[in-house]
């Protein structure tokens, strides 16, 4: 990177600017932003990302303020990226310090980018420059953090799983709608191209266009809640929560009842929103019926259309105390009304894991993609799946 780069004071483990014997790591960590920005809803292009890399370079790159500033003239598409911005910044680099505010820096135990507040405006440096504490930006930890399972994080390493998911944003795969608008290309709109010339008196007026415009695919997650999933249920619920800020997702629970929980979800609060999703649910970490609960959303909301044309996303490890046979028969019935069928399953991760659950195996056969959920990194994979990114094919899939 820049040539200011300098060890921080650690005994030589921490780096102000990512270069070191590992070379290339502060452009891991960067990548990583980017792609935490990609899962938060902001159009971080290969380009912008590109650009991004190349400005952090030409800048400070152990100063914060460069960093941001940076990354916002770079990865910001629009107004809307803007906010999503500010939020996975501060969880992935930290919030800001206090001005002058000055802390006893614990030595990391890896190599990892500390980007530093500069001096202030109009303020000379004294001797050494003010620097914020480390503790301010690990951006290195965040993205180890992506990649750890969910079940064997500390307090402190949940604390900023929880940060990071608030950032997030789920949307749908995007379809053609039947509805058109106007637009500057496209068929000539005979309705309001007669009205344009009779309030013209009959003069000749441009051709006025329009297409059919793009919406996204409701989103339909059901989460599993039973005594198996307790080490994920936090986070999977927290990743709905952010999908359930999106107008056309639904959030159901399901263990030994099925409830539906959009309402108490749409707190925009997340600790909020848990609170209030805590009070009504009944069945925490109880047993699982996925084939009777799986038949009563059907019966109650998906045939009458909440699944019709919808994107259903099923977070479980896939054991069922009741009949799998009714559960394989629920799940032939779902894929029939959905547009796509993706199961996460946070035990797929598992080295030598296999779908042998009886559930599970029902199940297989019907799902158009099986994939992990048991880390932060795999939620952003199954966030570009839900967008309609194509995993690898299903072993054992039914393709009718």
């Amino acid at each position: 990177m820049a040539d200011g780069a300098r060890w921080a004071d650690n005994g030589g483990r921490g780096l102000v600017d990512g270069r070191g014997p590992d070379g290339g790591h502060a452009d891991a960590v960067l990548l990583g932003f980017a792609r935490a920005l990609r899962a938060a809803d902001v159009d971080a292009s290969t380009e912008r990302v590109h650009a991004f890399l190349g400005a952090v370079d030409e800048l400070r790159p152990g100063m914060r303020a460069d960093v941001y500033w940076a990354g916002r003239l770079t990865l910001c598409g629009g107004r809307d990226d803007l906010e999503r911005y500010e939020r996975v910044f501060a969880a992935y680099f930290g919030d800001r310090a206090p001005a002058g505010h000055r802390a006893a820096a614990t030595p990391p135990p890896r190599l990892r980018l500390v980007v530093r507040e500069g001096p202030a405006p109009g303020t000379a440096a004294r001797g050494e420059e003010e620097q914020v504490p480390p503790a301010a930006a690990l951006a290195s930890a965040s993205e180890v953090l992506r990649h750890r399972d969910v079940a064997d994080l500390d307090p402190v390493e949940r604390a900023q799983l929880r940060r990071l998911l608030a950032a997030f944003a789920l949307r749908g795969e995007v379809r053609r709608s039947a509805r058109r608008r106007p637009a500057r290309r496209g068929e000539v709109d005979p309705h309001r191209t007669v009205r344009e010339l009779l309030r013209r008196g009959g003069e000749p007026a441009r051709l006025l266009r329009h297409k059919r415009a793009d919406r996204p695919r409701r989103i339909v997650l059901l989460v599993d809640i039973s005594g198996s999933m307790a080490p994920y249920a936090d986070a999977l619920l927290r990743f709905a929560h952010a999908a359930a800020r999106g107008s056309r997702t639904e959030v159901f629970t399901i263990g030994t009842r099925l409830t539906r929980v959009t309402r108490e979800l749409s707190h925009r609060d997340p600790d909020l929103a848990m609170t209030a999703l805590a009070e009504a649910v009944p069945d925490w970490r109880g047993g699982t019926r996925l084939g009777e609960l799986l038949r009563e959303f059907l019966d109650r909301w998906g045939q009458r259309g909440m699944a019709r044309g919808a994107v259903v996303v099923l977070l479980s490890d896939g054991w069922e105390r009741g009949d799998p046979e009714l559960l394989g028969a629920q799940m032939r019935r779902l894929r029939r009304l959905a547009h796509r069928v993706i199961w996460a399953n946070p035990r797929k991760a598992r080295p030598g894991y296999a779908p042998l659950a009886a559930g599970m195996a029902a199940a297989l056969p019907s799902v158009d993609a099986f994939v992990e959920g048991h880390s932060l990194a795999a939620l952003e994979r199954l966030a570009a799946v839900v967008r309609g990114a194509r995993p690898a094919p299903v072993e054992g899939a039914d393709r009718a």
